[in-house]
């Protein structure tokens, strides 16, 4: 079945025409209601209260000609009309019309009449054009009924019963759908404007432009929607750009060692070297290249695995300021040559149950940036203490001082503060990237400070005891 494409403005425009022809409905049934449930009703018991009024003045005694007098004089000044004649047989002669095709008085009516019964008599009267109401009313003497009064009025039509009101609600009719037709269209415009943006920019955003941006000027759904295609379009926006700032900081980590390695190993084929000790050197650059693109690897491998859940922790107990001891004696020849000093402030009863490895990660990557990032002659300050059911681990150490927009992005892959990327101090940038990873599968928390004078805080808090990970026994490649 092929579906009829009906776009939002059609859909509009269906919902005021159907609000006109509900409106116009409503409406006509209500004046039909008003019509038939009060006029009518209204009628019917005015009638039924003269007709017995009238048939209550003639309990006893003959239908006089000063009776029937006083009726013609009544017929004269009330709306209703009223017939009283002595026979039931001269009522059909007296109201010679028929209602609705008959006379007035069939052969049921006579039996209820004659039982003492009144009858309404209700019926179109081709006469008179017009509905009639009216009613027959028996009179007795004892046991014997001496006439009979038929009191009746033609009703006025819907045109004349709100013949006054009908204007009033033409103009207010009217006035209605004006107003509401200026609504309408000022919703649509405000409806259809923003999305035709959103459209337009959706179109734009397909083809790689995250640069526009939509103008906001209303607060409501339409509004937060287009707030919202902002935010997607900025997200989307810098993910493009570290996309290529990630493209370009990987061709650059793999170039150089290449360089290195094609350089060298050129200079080795063509025994470009003036001694043995200087090829030995070659080779070592070559090997000591060979193993940076070998960690790189590592790391990237290791921390795609991480982000995609693919990970096993071997829970153990650690003594964990053992092996913060451990892991600060690997960088003792490098603070040295910087005459930096470690400072402790170690529970060295802690003990957690944790992964020692990856728990040694995080004190490698961290202790390894405060080191190679200190000024030289300086302290950096280390604290292990247990909170509540989880344990600090703060760095503090004071080099040179990092802006708000790049502690943002610490832990981003790639992503150094050093933006000319000296050989000696900056690794493959994945390390910070690497410890996130770890602290967020913990549940834990990291956060990073820094000062003017150049002091960095880095602290992260993890369970002491690492229950119920998602990835446990999920094995990680390295």
């Amino acid at each position: 079945m092929k579906k009829v494409k009906v776009n939002f403005s059609k859909k509009i425009n269906l919902l005021f025409i159907g609000s006109i022809a509900f409106s116009v409905l409503f409406s006509f049934l209500f004046l039909h209601f008003l019509y038939k449930d009060l006029y009518l009703n209204t009628i019917r018991q005015s009638v039924e209260y003269q007709g017995q009024r009238t048939a209550a003045h003639f309990h006893y005694g003959e239908l006089s000609d000063v009776i029937i007098e006083k009726i013609q004089w009544y017929n004269i000044v009330s709306e209703y009309e009223v017939i009283v004649v002595n026979q039931l047989e001269e009522l059909n002669s007296s109201f010679p019309y028929l209602i609705d095709d008959e006379n007035l008085v069939t052969q049921s009516d006579r039996d209820i009449l004659l039982s003492g019964q009144s009858i309404m008599k209700e019926g179109y009267v081709k006469k008179f054009q017009k509905e009639v109401i009216g009613a027959i009313y028996p009179i007795f003497n004892g046991d014997k009924a001496i006439g009979f009064i038929f009191i009746y009025v033609p009703l006025a039509g819907l045109s004349q019963v709100f013949g006054k009101s009908i204007p009033i609600l033409l103009i207010i009719g009217t006035l209605f759908f004006i107003v509401t037709s200026l609504i309408i269209n000022r919703v649509r415009q405000s409806l259809f404007q923003p999305l035709l943006s959103i459209q337009n920019l959706s179109k734009e955003v397909s083809k790689g432009n995250y640069k526009n941006r939509l103008q906001i000027r209303q607060i409501d759904e339409i509004g937060q929607m287009s707030q919202a295609f902002n935010e997607m379009s900025e997200a989307l926006e810098h993910q493009e750009e570290r996309k290529r700032e990630f493209l370009s900081n990987i061709v650059h980590e793999i170039r150089t060692p290449l360089t290195y390695i094609n350089g060298y190993t050129e200079a080795l084929q063509n025994q470009l070297f003036s001694s043995p000790e200087e090829a030995r050197q070659y080779l070592n650059t070559i090997e000591q290249e060979v193993g940076r693109l070998k960690k790189l690897l590592s790391d990237l491998v290791e921390l795609n695995y991480l982000q995609e859940n693919l990970y096993r922790f071997e829970e153990t107990p650690i003594v964990i300021s053992q092996l913060l001891h451990d892991t600060c004696d690997l960088f003792r020849i490098l603070s040295n040559e910087k005459k930096i000093i470690f400072q402790f402030n170690v529970d060295e009863d802690l003990i957690i149950f944790n992964d020692s490895k990856r728990i040694q990660q995080i004190f490698y990557n961290l202790i390894d940036n405060a080191v190679k990032y200190s000024n030289e002659e300086t302290i950096v300050h280390l604290t292990l203490t247990q909170e509540d059911d989880q344990f600090l681990f703060e760095v503090i150490n004071t080099g040179f001082a990092i802006s708000e927009e790049d502690i943002e992005r610490i832990g981003d892959r790639f992503f150094r503060t050093d933006k000319a990327r000296n050989r000696q101090t900056g690794g493959t940038g994945l390390g910070l990237s690497i410890v996130k990873e770890i602290i967020r599968i913990q549940d834990g928390s990291f956060s990073m400070t820094s000062i003017e004078s150049g002091e960095i805080r880095v602290s992260i808090h993890l369970p002491i005891h690492i229950k119920n990970i998602g990835g446990m026994g999920n094995e990680i490649h390295e």
